[in-house]
């Protein structure tokens, strides 16, 4: 699959409110963590006018592709996880002032059905962010024994003990699964009661997502490294979409605010901001931005 074939339309979520919590300026450097298809980066780099030493990391290889433009000015791009980018950089003793994270499944992803993110386009069970990955969600569903399924749709869908069980034994029960509309439709076939905005099997996709990728691992890796990252004045914003990745944010920066003298972090917003003040983007309703200082 490739740009050309696949223009991208994305939308940036929250971006208003993160140049201004962010505040980049004439000649910082600035790191996009989740560059996506750029348009953070396009708005920072606008700001700071500083090119030749900002980086941009994506593990999509369509992203990568798409931020070639940002190449051929000078900006470093980096095709990897941005837990592994972060561990390079930190060995390198790159640091930065302004760092930007979105941990967002991008609009693209969702949008082509080839790429297995949602039930919405039906298309191969992939759900992969990172092609050259081994493990695909065909592979997991089909593979993982019915204990850990359950707990997998407990923990990261936050489905309540009784509704993994019934919607863990039913994919098991189905499989070989290969795509996403057929898992979509194990699941609503066995789900209890109404329904009506929420899809019943929307949850369980989230969390089937985020095994496959081990998002929240790559979370819990990166917040340690984010102080040796940023020079001291410089700006780290997290944007999470939904409780499990917004949970670790904020116990992080608390565990900052906490440690007093050994503190290397300052929260700038004690309230994040919130994906309902972003009129450019509805898929960001739930986001939070979260900013913090290096002190």
């Amino acid at each position: 699959m490739s740009i050309k074939e696949h223009p991208p339309q994305h939308v940036p979520v929250l971006l208003d409110a993160s140049l201004e919590l962010l505040c980049p300026k004439e000649g910082e450097r600035y790191l996009d963590l989740t560059a996506g298809y750029g348009g953070h980066a396009k708005a920072f780099l606008d700001r700071t006018d500083n090119y030749l030493t900002a980086c941009l990391v994506d593990r999509d290889s369509m992203a990568i592709e798409a931020l070639h433009e940002f190449q051929a000015k000078g900006v470093r791009l980096m095709h990897d996880d941005f837990a592994s980018a972060a561990g390079t950089l930190v060995a390198e003793q790159q640091t930065f002032d302004v760092i930007l994270v979105d941990l967002g499944v991008s609009s693209p992803q969702l949008d082509y059905g080839a790429r297995g993110f949602s039930f919405m386009r039906d298309g191969p069970l992939d759900m992969r962010m990172d092609n050259r990955q081994e493990l695909t969600a065909e592979q997991y569903v089909n593979t993982v024994k019915l204990d850990s399924l359950v707990d997998i749709i407990r923990k990261y869908g936050e489905e309540p003990l009784g509704v993994a069980r019934r919607y863990a034994k039913a994919i098991v029960d189905a499989r070989p699964l290969h795509t996403t509309g057929q898992l979509a439709e194990v699941i609503r076939q066995v789900h209890v009661g109404k329904w009506q905005k929420i899809h019943p099997a929307t949850r369980t996709f989230q969390a089937i997502r985020i095994e496959v990728n081990q998002e929240l691992r790559q979370i819990e890796e990166l917040l340690p490294l984010l102080p040796a990252l940023l020079n001291k004045g410089g700006r780290v914003g997290i944007i999470s979409f939904h409780s499990l990745e917004d949970r670790l944010i904020k116990r992080f920066f608390a565990e900052q605010q906490s440690a007093g003298y050994e503190a290397e972090l300052q929260l700038v917003n004690k309230k994040p901001r919130s994906g309902h003040e972003d009129d450019h983007n509805p898929r960001s309703r739930s986001a939070k931005l979260r900013v913090a200082v290096k002190i």
